[in-house]
């Protein structure tokens, strides 16, 4: 009598897991050629600081330039403006001297107006207080004295205290009423002062011998 072996069914629950799938703890694993982010960061920290440091270098490069030129143009303004002032003191001293060595008979308020409008301080006071007695003079000798400048040079520039000196050449023609006209050649130290309206001779005297100008 032959035996029925039965196989007995084993529940499923209890049969082995031929394919198991990993779980949360092993999924969390870190998985090869993938950096961390603590990898990264540290990779991109020393870019960050050449970042910085470059824009540093720029700064302060674009503030270098800025000052220097600053730097540049007060000076270049500063030297421009004692320029332009020169010129101009050796212009007007060239014309007040001139002018002080003019004078005609014939025209004689017209004249010394002029003399006193290129004149201030002593020199002015000067001329005013001796006008009557030269005009007598002059009406007198009837003569014509008219001046032309040959040279002329700024020998001092106080922009600050507003004071000035000029040196002149000069050739002076004296025409009398007869005879021929006597010509000189003189230099003539002029001395200026910048009034509210300009720079004027205050001091008006002969050069000394060997003086440049």
């Amino acid at each position: 009598m032959k035996t029925k072996h039965r196989t007995t069914d084993v529940p499923e629950s209890e049969q082995p897991e031929t394919d198991a799938k990993p779980t949360e703890a092993e999924d969390t694993d870190e998985k090869p050629g993938k950096e961390t982010d603590s990898e990264e960061a540290e990779k991109a920290a020393p870019n960050r600081q050449r970042t910085v440091a470059l824009a540093l270098a720029v700064v302060a490069a674009v503030c270098a330039a800025w000052f220097g030129w600053s730097w540049y143009g007060a000076a270049h303004d500063e030297t421009l403006h004692y320029s332009t002032a020169r010129d101009e003191v050796l212009r007007t001293g060239e014309q007040a001297v001139q002018n002080l060595n003019t004078l005609d008979y014939r025209s004689l308020n017209e004249g010394l107006k002029l003399w006193q409008d290129s004149s201030t301080s002593e020199l002015y006071q000067e001329i005013v207080q001796g006008r009557p007695q030269f005009e007598q003079a002059v009406r007198k000798a009837q003569t014509i004295t008219s001046a032309k400048v040959l040279d002329a040079a700024v020998t001092e520039l106080d922009q600050h205290a507003g004071k000035a000196s000029v040196i002149v050449a000069l050739q002076i023609t004296v025409t009398p009423p007869k005879g021929e006209p006597a010509i000189k050649k003189t230099r003539l130290v002029g001395q200026l002062t910048r009034t509210a309206t300009g720079w004027k001779l205050s001091a008006l005297s002969q050069a000394p011998v060997g003086a440049n100008g």
